[in-house]
């Protein structure tokens, strides 16, 4: 399972990537593929494993998979709602998913 997880994210990606470009052409599609894709990568992160036991690498890991969880939201708004909704929570969860990326690592690295 620990080698699936960086290709499930990376395809998770691309795909969350390639529905959120394409979704502003109204192609019928591109909730599917975004969707989809934004499934692999909520999985992706919450099955990778914590390297640290630290409570701040533990608190970043929750806001992680909550920006995870958000990006799927995102998927639903492309299907309820006809407005820029779903630009908003993509947004929110784009800058969690950066943050904690880049705060992990830090953490990470003092140990």
């Amino acid at each position: 399972m620990k080698s699936l997880i960086p290709a499930l994210f990376t395809v998770g990606a691309l795909m969350v990537l390639f529905g959120a470009a394409v979704y502003i052409t109204s192609w019928e599609v591109a909730p599917y593929v975004y969707t989809i894709g934004a499934t692999m990568v909520a999985l992706a992160q919450i099955n990778s494993p914590s390297k640290s036991s630290r409570a701040n690498v533990k608190r970043l890991r929750r806001q992680q998979i909550f920006g995870a969880l958000l990006l799927v939201l995102t998927g639903a708004f492309m299907f309820f709602t006809h407005g820029n909704e779903w630009i908003v929570c993509l947004t929110v969860a784009a800058i969690l998913e950066l943050y904690t990326a880049i705060r992990i690592s830090q953490e990470e690295a003092k140990e």
